[in-house]
């Protein structure tokens, strides 16, 4: 399995916790409960992020044609902007 396909699944997952915590909500579960479906949503959410940036940093600026300095460059301004984001 490609890691392109590893994602999707993940993100799959995700979105159908994240449907999960609206029905949560809507039927009135426990504040208890709630907290800890988010935090594990919130889990995931961080572990697709790490493999989008490994996605992008080995698939995508390995690739490209820019010089070593270029693609140095490329790969720290991906990791601050994910850091910044988090």
């Amino acid at each position: 399995m490609d890691n392109k396909t590893k994602l999707m699944q993940r993100l799959k997952r995700i979105e159908g916790q994240i449907r999960g915590l609206q029905k949560m909500i809507e039927s009135g579960r426990s504040c208890e409960e709630i907290i800890t479906q988010f935090a594990s949503i919130n889990g995931a959410l961080k572990g697709a992020g790490l493999m989008i940036v490994k996605f992008y940093i080995k698939d995508c600026l390995t690739k490209n044609e820019s010089s070593h300095e270029e693609i140095e460059k490329d790969i720290e301004k991906v990791i601050k902007t994910y850091i910044s984001a988090v």
